[in-house]
């Protein structure tokens, strides 16, 4: 071993040595936890005390698996039969501070979240001590039983921030009763700035906002106003319409409007990224485009639309079926490394691709839409090939419960000779 490797060695301590390092810092919190954990345990058999942990960080996992949590037990599923009361805590870092007011108002939420650690700890050496911690969802921020269409949404406005939420949309120029649109448009900004993690892995799910340009201007040409969302964006899009709002970059986004335009908006467009768990834990339309994986489509609900971006063989040198895409494994990769390595390029839907399943929503949601008349059958044809009972590879839970979302109509008019060949 050279000297430079003893010495980068003693500079950089490793992990375990880091958690030897660390015990006595901890040790006080250990034995707070230990009278705490005894306390729990010996009353559970009268009354269970469970504890989990909110996903702060992260504003996608902060309100679907929350909201998901809250349908499970209304309904009865993964809740125990028995007495029991659910604390929860939430982490020191949160992503939305309004959202966290709001989940304060109907959950037990212990602010002392640098405890949790040492309580799971010390329960953990207790034999039968797994019963106290709520875990996860039936699948953490997937509705495979359904709920969210079967339910209201669990948060509600006060009457002050209703007045509050009014006045903001007043201030961004949208005049009382106008609809709007929440367009989400994922980069990378947010997390790069936020997040110290390299998150290049996920790149295949950014996307170019200027291709949706044509999309937001049909619509603000219908009378709506589209207002672009996101905590960073990395570009503005480009628009001289003046129904088109550039909220993420035009400095009047904050917490509280973030959460108010996502439980108001007449629908959302969303590249699956974290801020469409706003309208869908308050039940709002959305559309997804360029949605990766394919696998992983939002299904649960058929206030949903999605089209998916093309896959494209490099061995092929043609662009794959819905089929080849299911058969490939390429419908469930994850990384960008996986698409990299397995000769496939991803392509992004075409403004027109956007605009057409844009244009769908608005016409369903007003009653107008006019279906062609092979729409059903390539509907149909679709959700045969599709994978309705996939399930993921890390934990073998289902991805999907009973298939309620649509697939963009025009875009199977477009590509179904091939896609679905």
């Amino acid at each position: 071993m050279t000297f430079n490797s003893v010495y980068t060695t003693f500079r950089t301590p490793s992990k375990r040595v880091k958690q030897v390092l660390s015990i006595p810092r901890k040790l006080p919190l250990f034995i707070l936890a230990v009278p705490v954990v005894v306390a729990i345990h010996l009353i559970r058999p009268w009354l269970l005390v469970r504890w989990g942990l909110l996903h702060g960080p992260r504003i996608g996992h902060f309100a679907a698996n929350t909201e998901l949590y809250l349908c499970e037990r209304d309904a009865g599923i993964n809740v125990p039969r028995k007495r029991h009361i659910d604390i929860f805590f939430m982490e020191e870092r949160i992503c939305n501070q309004q959202l966290a007011k709001m989940w304060k108002r109907i959950l037990y939420v212990w602010p002392a979240w640098w405890i949790l650690p040492s309580l799971q700890r010390v329960n953990r050496l207790i034999p039968g001590g797994v019963v106290h911690e709520i875990g996860d969802n039936t699948q953490r921020d997937r509705d495979v039983h359904n709920l969210l269409d079967k339910s209201p949404p669990h948060l509600t406005f006060t009457i002050e921030e209703e007045a509050f939420g009014e006045a903001g949309l007043r201030m961004m120029g949208i005049p009382h009763g106008t609809p709007f649109v929440c367009l989400l448009v994922r980069d990378d900004a947010y997390l790069d700035a936020h997040i110290n993690k390299n998150w290049t892995y996920h790149s295949y799910r950014d996307s170019d906002i200027s291709n949706y340009v044509l999309a937001a201007e049909a619509l603000a040409d219908r009378g709506y106003f589209v207002i672009r969302m996101g905590a960073k964006a990395r570009d503005p899009i480009k628009s001289c319409h003046l129904r088109v709002i550039d909220y993420a970059t035009n400095g009047m986004r904050s917490d509280f409007m973030d959460i108010y335009l996502g439980a108001k908006c007449e629908f959302c467009i969303s590249t699956s990224s974290g801020f469409d768990a706003i309208p869908t834990i308050f039940r709002r339309p959305i559309v997804f485009v360029n949605s990766l994986p394919v696998g992983y489509s939002s299904t649960f609900s058929d206030k949903y639309l999605t089209i998916t971006r093309h896959h494209f063989s490099v061995q092929l040198n043609r662009l794959m079926s819905l089929a080849e895409i299911f058969s490939s494994g390429s419908a469930f990769f994850l990384c960008s490394e996986d698409y990299k390595s397995n000769g496939i390029k991803l392509i992004e839907n075409t403004p027109e691709d956007i605009c057409d399943v844009v244009i769908e929503m608005t016409d369903r949601l007003n009653g107008t839409w006019k279906a062609s008349e092979n729409d059903d059958t390539l509907q149909l044809n679709f959700w045969k090939i599709f994978a309705t009972d996939a399930v993921d590879v890390h934990n073998g839970r289902p991805l999907h419960g009973n298939i309620r979302a649509r697939f963009g109509s025009a875009f199977l008019r477009n590509s179904g000779s091939w896609f679905l060949g």
